[in-house]
């Protein structure tokens, strides 16, 4: 295990006291996370053969069960997500420590806040991530300082959008749809992010990240003799390196707990029972779609042929698009997990602002349906 010695008074928010650093420590800890950044794509990269054999291969399972499609499903988001909370937090981390990330969040929380919502929602966008996948990103955002605004923007828009949808969207239901679809998306993220704001939401942070954000070490200290200098490599490793084993150990268990959770969902969406029963149009049957679909656990570009399904099937547009888009951003997995960074107030709000904004774009694509086609 590499050195992790304590960094003195740095991380207490206190003038940090010099680590000696030597070039043959820096050239190891470089070896180092070179090799471990390569073991840990090869490790990401087969997460789903290796799940995939396990499962059919090796336990020798059906694979048109839906018990064996469940436990793939399990072993695969497990890992992967595991695997991002390592890497994210860390890399965050040691940004942070490296960084004058004061200045970047002084820059998105003066007048251009506005733009921040829209930077958090395009972030979010890019980012091929699920609802559970997008949290390690949204944890380091916010130990990192980032107005909780902006961070809300991308917790609602990453697992809304990512570029693989946007082909199979456009593909199947259409340009019309897709652009639709993408600023809906969009729109969600930013409309929730100045919303967040508003609420001053930050306060309802768990205890422990609100720490976190008051920990942050300052990326230059002055020496003894005066001088500014920079946190040395060293310095900026152990900082990173506690901040992840912290966080790992509040939330891994909860990650294994959601995901088997949503691992028991997958794959049961009963689509003809929506079609049969929320196909009418009556005004109730969007408010009952997003209610319905945000236990579920499923990301976009699963979504986007159950979403092709209920449309031949009948389903109007705006419940269509309702009960998906639920479907995608939260789940019980997400509330789980979230639960270990946000208190019941702000996932009381983070749920309701979705049921709210997802009924009300359900309600408005009902009536512009025809108009659409």
């Amino acid at each position: 295990m590499m050195d992790t010695e304590k960094m003195g008074c740095c991380c207490s928010g206190q003038t940090p006291t010099p680590v000696a650093s030597s070039e043959g420590w820096n050239r190891k800890y470089l070896a180092m996370i070179a090799s471990l950044a390569v073991l840990w794509w090869l490790a990401y990269s087969y997460i789903l053969p290796a799940s995939h054999w396990l499962v059919f291969g090796l336990f020798g399972m059906n694979p048109e069960s839906h018990l064996g499609a469940s436990l793939e499903f399990f072993i695969y988001d497990t890992v992967k997500i595991l695997l991002l909370l390592v890497a994210l937090i860390y890399g965050i981390a040691w940004i942070r420590a490296s960084l004058n990330v004061e200045r970047v969040r002084d820059y998105l929380a003066g007048k251009r806040r506005g733009l921040g919502y829209f930077l958090g929602a395009l972030f979010g966008s890019v980012t091929p991530f699920c609802s559970c996948s997008s949290i390690p990103l949204f944890l380091g955002f916010t130990t990192a300082r980032i107005p909780i605004g902006i961070t809300m923007s991308f917790l609602i828009t990453s697992p809304l959008i990512n570029e693989i949808a946007v082909v199979l969207l456009w593909g199947l239901l259409g340009w019309k749809f897709t652009v639709i679809y993408v600023l809906v998306g969009m729109a969600a993220g930013i409309i929730g992010g100045f919303f967040m704001n508003n609420i001053r939401a930050e306060r309802w942070l768990q205890p422990f990240i609100i720490e976190a954000m008051n920990n942050a070490p300052a990326h230059q200290y002055v020496s003894e003799s005066g001088e500014v200098q920079k946190l040395t490599v060293r310095q900026r490793h152990v900082f990173a390196y506690g901040e992840m084993t912290s966080i790992f150990k509040r939330v891994w268990k909860w990650v294994i707990i959601g995901v088997g959770i949503g691992a028991a969902l997958h794959g049961f969406v009963p689509e003809n029972w929506f079609a049969e029963n929320l196909g009418a149009g009556e005004w109730w049957s969007v408010p009952v779609a997003v209610l319905v679909a945000i236990p579920l656990y499923s990301n976009v570009t699963g979504i986007v042929p159950v979403m092709e399904s209920l449309l031949v099937k009948g389903l109007p547009i705006g419940t269509t698009m309702a009960f998906c888009m639920s479907a995608v951003a939260a789940s019980i997995p997400e509330v789980m997990m979230l639960r270990q960074i946000m208190t019941i107030k702000l996932q009381a709000a983070f749920i309701g602002y979705l049921w709210v904004i997802f009924t009300l774009v359900g309600w408005l694509f009902n009536i512009l349906g025809p108009y659409i086609d």
